[in-house]
């Protein structure tokens, strides 16, 4: 802190300098910056598939028991091989899971096959995987051709 005085006015000043102040808040951001990048948030911690160059061998007896969900170019959704209206989603994902979980016996499992055309809507598959998770099924696949 530095004190001043001028023959004209003789109050006293008081000067803060904040150059240190600044160069201590410099530092502190650099430091949170390289924190933040270096730690991962909680979402984004997923074990990756091993490099294969065999393709995965699925039979075609587990493909007819998974779950398919079709999105035609005009948004219409077939689960399962039934349409499905929009407002029913939720309910009619839930009640595909629930009837795959139950006849697990016999073959069926709860993979969700998702075959999209690539006119549908990016909204309506975003609704298709948020039914999936509440539902409790995060096992997604989309479908390739």
């Amino acid at each position: 802190m530095g004190l001043t005085s001028t023959a004209q006015n003789t109050e006293v000043m008081a000067e803060i300098n904040i150059t240190p102040f600044t160069d201590v808040l410099l530092v502190l951001l650099i430091i949170f910056m390289i924190l933040v990048a270096l730690s991962a948030p909680p979402g984004f911690q997923k074990e990756l598939a091993k490099k294969s160059n065999a393709p995965a061998t699925i039979n075609q007896h587990q493909l007819q028991r998974s779950i398919n969900v079709l999105v035609s170019k005009d948004n219409r959704i077939y689960i399962d091989n039934h349409l499905t209206p929009y407002a029913n989603l939720y309910p009619a994902m839930s009640d595909a899971i629930r009837f795959h979980t139950d006849h697990q016996a016999q073959g069926y499992n709860t993979h969700i096959s998702l075959l999209v055309d690539q006119d549908a809507q990016y909204n309506t598959v975003i609704k298709i995987l948020d039914a999936a998770r509440q539902a409790g099924d995060d096992d997604v696949g989309f479908v390739t051709q």
